[in-house]
């Protein structure tokens, strides 16, 4: 609605969120307030009254939408969930790092899982984290996974379970819970000891990494001992941060805020019964003029009460701050009402809390002076870019053996199809194969894929060989429909497949009935793009490769008293035409089925 003097007259006094719009209706700024009409009124005033900043908003705002709740601390929730679904670009907007990784483990599953995982949700399972040393943080835990063989797959057990173990099983990386391989008592007392691991509890496992490094040292393995030295370095990550302070127990957050001119961070310490357990760090974006005390105010609004947070499940009994923020008792009665007891929000002046907030303010600045630490953040290993698109994608199982399919023919001659195989990540070349395909098919693409796919599982499965983790098919529905058509005919319905289609880049999964449509930059996405392009290009080399024996045959074929045997024979040796037109006439002779006669005609035929 436009705004007018006589709308804002016929405001509500009751609390409630305001959004002022531009001429595009895009959202410029988010609001609430605990009266309407004053509050919004109050933007309309004279210019003089207004900063920069707000009277930069108010030339732009075209129109105005107001939201009316039941109380100020609805108003706050509502606020926090709007700015972050529409990032407006007045408010003080916060950039999650997200690139500091959490340790999550799915407790509320009756065969937990451990995985590194950059969201948190309130889902019921326990995170450790956020660490910043990520590459030790990654050794250590890769470590702890193989020493205890946790499953990574995903299927929700033992509700739904395979028919046989997947690629874990057969390199020894995991027990097999999902075959009944493993008891889930046996499974949980391993869980029990990941727990107490990651809890700090590191020391029995410290010493047997310690060992094992001593003897690569004697045994003159230096690279096996430097890397277990940066594991040990790891384990230490893992449990650090439980080491660094001691705050006479309880349970506390700690708040600490740096600023730059127009650049501010923050950072949020959580200490759980005396043990500071992690660091949660924030940028701040387009922080112009704004007050300390706003920004603590942005930074608790969108960290708590922002949707699908998972930190109002694990709230302390007092969040500390450097200073006093807005609507501080709004923040209160929130945080209170979703712990289920009084939360403290308090600004300590002296004593061991103030040390706290100190230590808080100081990972701030580290936080906003820290340049070099970026490069790494984006290095992720490739393992992280399987376990995206085992989420991305909601496989049960992690890709971590993939094998890829695509069709190449001439006009629907010379069909053949590819099979390039890629292990975590990595292409495994040892294990590639080209086949031509049987039936007459043509230009029939769906018919080749059906082929191509039954007998290369066909012959995978009679061979005993562990099946490949993910089929990825190239190409759209109809290739998608035809893979699952020859896996299904072969009792193999439970192998994961995908199709990536060229032109969108678009993935089809069988029972979803659209496109999963990921982002160009998504890792999980280069992956399958890849794995695509090195089949497409597999495959095109082994066509080129018939249609030059034909053309090359059918040049020798003219040849009267050269048949399709000789004319194999004249390839093999020579290599090509112009090979064979370079030889002597006693070479041709003394070939299989050759004779002096005979290699005289070829050559007169060949221009010699």
């Amino acid at each position: 609605m436009s705004v007018t003097p006589d709308l804002l007259g016929r405001l509500s006094t009751r609390p409630g969120v305001y959004l002022f719009r531009d001429a595009r209706s895009t959202v410029l700024y988010v609001g609430k307030a605990k009266s309407l009409r004053p509050r919004v009124r109050s933007y309309f005033r004279s210019e003089a009254d207004h900063s920069p900043k707000t009277r930069e908003l108010m030339r732009r705002v075209e129109s105005l939408e107001t939201m009316v709740v039941g109380s100020e601390a609805e108003a706050l929730i509502l606020e926090a969930n709007l700015i972050k679904e529409h990032r407006p670009r007045f408010n003080i907007l916060l950039r999650d790092d997200k690139r500091y990784p959490y340790i999550k483990v799915t407790v509320q599953e009756p065969f937990p899982r451990v995985y590194v995982t950059r969201r948190v949700l309130n889902d019921g399972a326990r995170y450790f984290g956020p660490y910043t040393s990520v590459g030790p943080m990654r050794e250590a835990l890769e470590v702890v996974k193989r020493l205890h063989t946790v499953r990574s797959c995903r299927y929700d057990l033992p509700r739904e379970a395979p028919e046989r173990p997947c690629l874990d099983y057969h390199i020894g990386r995991c027990k097999a819970p999902c075959v009944g391989l493993q008891t889930e008592d046996s499974y949980r007392a391993m869980i029990d000891e990941i727990l107490g691991i990651l809890e700090g509890d590191t020391e029995e496992l410290r010493r047997d990494v310690e060992d094992r490094m001593r003897a690569a040292a004697a045994a003159l393995d230096f690279e096996q001992a430097a890397r277990l030295r940066d594991v040990a370095h790891g384990i230490d990550t893992l449990a650090r941060e439980q080491r660094v302070h001691r705050a006479q127990g309880g349970d506390l957050d700690v708040v600490g805020l740096a600023r730059d001119g127009e650049l501010a961070a923050g950072v949020v310490m959580r200490v759980r019964s005396g043990l500071l357990l992690g660091r949660e760090s924030v940028r701040f974006a387009d922080v112009g003029e704004e007050a300390d005390a706003e920004l603590l105010a942005s930074l608790l609004s969108r960290y708590y009460l922002g949707s699908g947070s998972a930190r109002m499940a694990d709230l302390p009994r007092e969040v500390l701050l450097p200073a006093q923020v807005p609507d501080q008792h709004l923040f209160e009665e929130v945080l209170g009402e979703a712990a289920g007891r009084r939360v403290h929000l308090t600004a300590p002046q002296r004593g061991e809390k103030v040390r706290l907030v100190d230590l808080a303010g100081q990972n701030a600045r580290h936080v906003l002076e820290d340049r070099v630490a970026a490069a790494a953040w984006s290095a992720d290993r490739a393992e992280d870019a399987l376990y995206g698109l085992q989420e991305e994608l909601d496989l049960k199982v992690v890709p971590r053996l993939m094998v890829c399919f695509d069709i190449s023919h001439t006009q629907g001659s010379e069909t053949v199809a590819s099979a390039v195989v890629f292990e975590n990540g990595d292409p495994r070349r040892a294990d590639y194969r080209h086949m031509r395909i049987k039936g007459a098919w043509g230009n029939d693409d769906f018919r080749s894929m059906e082929e191509a796919v039954g007998r290369y599982f066909r012959r995978r499965r009679d061979e005993g060989r562990p099946l490949p983790d993910l089929a990825v098919i190239d190409g759209g529905k109809g290739q998608l429909s035809a893979a699952v058509a020859a896996l299904a005919a072969l009792d193999l319905a439970d192998v994961q497949v995908a199709a990536l289609a060229k032109k969108e880049e678009e993935v089809f999964v069988p029972g979803r009935r659209g496109a999963i449509r990921l982002d160009r930059r998504n890792r999980a996405l280069h992956v399958l793009q890849r794995i695509r392009d090195e089949a497409h290009r597999f495959a095109l080399r082994y066509n080129r490769k018939l249609r030059s024996k034909r053309t090359l045959r059918s040049e020798l074929g003219d040849i009267p008293g050269i048949g399709p045997r000789r004319q194999t024979e004249l390839l093999r040796r020579f290599g090509s035409v112009r090979g064979v037109r370079e030889a002597t006439r006693d070479e041709i002779a003394r070939l299989p089925g050759f004779s002096e006669a005979l290699a005289s005609r070829v050559l007169t035929y060949l221009g010699r």
